[in-house]
């Protein structure tokens, strides 16, 4: 007799390729169905994690950013296109209704929101493994935080010029992210906006990545590898990790410095002559805040996100009371126009 399986043949034949991957199989891909995977960024590595996730027929994805598509982003950005741009979408909503249309099986929940120390329990609570697409060290000591505590596999990327690496986090199995980064680096460090970026890094980089998810998801062991490759020179390599540190803040002491809001992400956005502003502890009224502010300059609202021109500077404001101001660095700026157009 043959045995019973939690998919329809249209979604079996779909699968197919796939099934017949032994490393997967129709036990693994059952395993995909059932699970949720939280991306934590939709840009160049997210973007490209969603979509292959997404074919791979994993359940659930959560889609988690701050920002907005802007045209710079197409050159790496897999998901979005053009008219994503001229909307101004925010990428989570962007991707999630880009990935209805790849698989309208898988279910997606796009989250237009910041990953701090308040908001990562709402945003994380159901995931069984996290994706890292982030940009910056403190949203990924935050995010190794929340792993350790919950007990959540994540899997590291990063991505710049032509370069990259990656590493599995297993708690309870490999060294935690600051087992190898006790510390953030110092000083500036080299980002897509100043140092540029080859759009097949980021693809490869978030390949590896999905490809580690893909092992976690159906089972397998992961070695705790912390793996570098620069796809314009073409040398890789594979470091292995050290084992967890007893003495390690996060993993050893149970110390979750980040999660408990002892250390906050900065607010200037790297690279981008730009800085987040979240000063409220309540919603935004956008319909509102558009007739308050049309007589005052141009804007451009799409329901998910308002655009306001003043000056030299573009203000993006979220339902969630958050902005992203344009044309400046200097928080103290960003603050002061926050504050002119919206309130203290």
């Amino acid at each position: 007799m043959t045995p019973r399986t939690p998919f329809t043949p249209g979604e079996q034949d779909r699968y197919s390729r796939q099934i017949l991957f032994p490393g997967i199989g129709l036990e693994g891909q059952a395993k995909l169905k059932q699970a949720r995977v939280a991306i934590v960024g939709c840009g160049a590595l997210g973007s490209f994690h969603a979509g292959a996730l997404a074919r791979a027929g994993v359940g659930r994805l959560t889609l988690i950013d701050r920002d907005y598509v802007e045209l710079s982003n197409l050159q790496r950005q897999w998901l979005y296109e053009e008219a994503d741009a001229e909307q101004g979408l925010p990428k989570a909503v962007a991707a999630a209704q880009r990935l209805q249309r790849i698989n309208s099986g898988v279910e997606t929940v796009p989250q237009v929101a910041d990953l701090t120390p308040e908001s990562a329990e709402d945003l994380l609570a159901e995931a069984d493994l996290i994706l890292d697409g982030t940009d910056n060290f403190e949203s990924r000591y935050l995010i190794n935080d929340y792993s350790q505590s919950a007990g959540v596999p994540w899997v590291y990327g990063a991505a710049v010029a032509s370069y990259g690496l990656v590493m599995p986090i297993v708690p309870g199995n490999t060294a935690c992210f600051r087992c190898v980064y006790p510390e953030p680096p110092a000083g500036a460090q080299p980002t897509c906006e100043t140092a540029g970026v080859v759009n097949t890094i980021t693809s490869v980089i978030a390949s590896l990545q999905v490809s580690l998810a893909l092992r976690i998801l159906v089972g397998d062991q992961v070695p705790g590898t912390l793996m570098t490759l620069d796809v314009w020179t073409g040398i890789t390599r594979s470091i292995a990790a050290p084992p967890p540190d007893p003495e390690c803040p996060c993993c050893g002491q149970h110390n979750f410095e980040y999660l408990d809001g002892c250390h906050r992400a900065p607010v200037s956005l790297c690279g981008r002559n730009a800085v987040q502003i979240h000063e409220r502890t309540r919603p935004l009224d956008l319909v509102a805040l558009e007739a308050q502010l049309a007589p005052l300059g141009p804007v451009r609202a799409n329901g998910f996100a308002l655009r306001f021109l003043h000056q030299q500077y573009e203000l993006t404001f979220f339902p969630d009371g958050r902005a992203i101001i344009k044309g400046t660095t200097d928080p103290g700026v960003a603050r002061s126009l926050y504050a002119r157009f919206v309130g203290a």
